[in-house]
């Protein structure tokens, strides 16, 4: 199972750079919020947090041209016939999770919470799991379009940092619970656990489509 490797771009360059495109933007987006969530807790909305924001808006708002493009384009020119509804389906799901590192640092820099200094290295270690769960999937997307014979072996990464991802987030939540802030600071630091925690679980279901996908090509 999965043994073919020749890429499933045999009529339009193009389609393909902007495939390419769109998974660059998404490793850009993972590479951006790790620093963006490193610098808030280091200096809170400063001036460098929110240059960081603005980037990543940036590269949500380019990541949705992409995907319009490539929307477009497969419908248009009739690209890929056999494969369309799996590609947009692909790309729309895709799209999700950089929408996801987005909304997190808006939301960071709208709330503006009060994170103690003893939760710093943690909350640092999820985001740089839920990233490293993203970038995974990146890759794995990238090699559907390539090279299928990789795509279990990032799709197996995908599942084990999630794993990891999801026992840091309960166990930062059951100490964020236990603690002596007020409930209104264990309540809002808990949503900030699970939104940071959901990036894994998003990249994770689209884990679970991208292999039936490649299942489907592999037959």
């Amino acid at each position: 199972m999965f043994h073919i490797s020749l890429s499933i771009f045999s009529q339009t360059r193009a389609l393909e750079n902007k495939i390419d495109l769109f998974h660059d933007k998404l490793i850009d987006a993972t590479m951006t919020f790790k620093k963006a969530i490193r610098v808030y807790l280091e200096e809170g909305r400063s001036d460098s947090y929110r240059k960081l924001s603005k980037q990543i808006k940036l590269i949500e708002h380019d990541a949705d041209g992409l995907r319009r493009d490539i929307e477009n384009n497969l419908y248009t020119q009739n690209l890929i016939p056999d494969l369309r509804a799996d590609v947009l389906q692909l790309v729309e799901n895709l799209d999700k999770v950089i929408n996801k590192f987005d909304e997190v640092t808006y939301k960071f820099y709208c709330e503006r919470p009060e994170v103690p200094s003893e939760y710093h290295t943690r909350i640092n270690e999820l985001c740089d799991l839920s990233a490293e769960c993203a970038e995974n999937m990146a890759k794995a997307s990238r090699a559907f379009f390539r090279d299928l014979s990789s795509v279990r072996d990032y799709s197996q990464k995908v599942y084990f940092i999630e794993h990891e991802s999801d026992a840091a987030s309960r166990k930062l939540s059951e100490a964020i619970f236990d603690s002596d802030l007020p409930l209104a600071n264990k309540l809002q630091l808990g949503g900030f656990v699970n939104d940071i925690g959901d990036i894994a679980d998003t990249a994770e279901d689209f884990i679970d489509s991208l292999l039936i996908f490649t299942i489907k090509r592999d037959v």
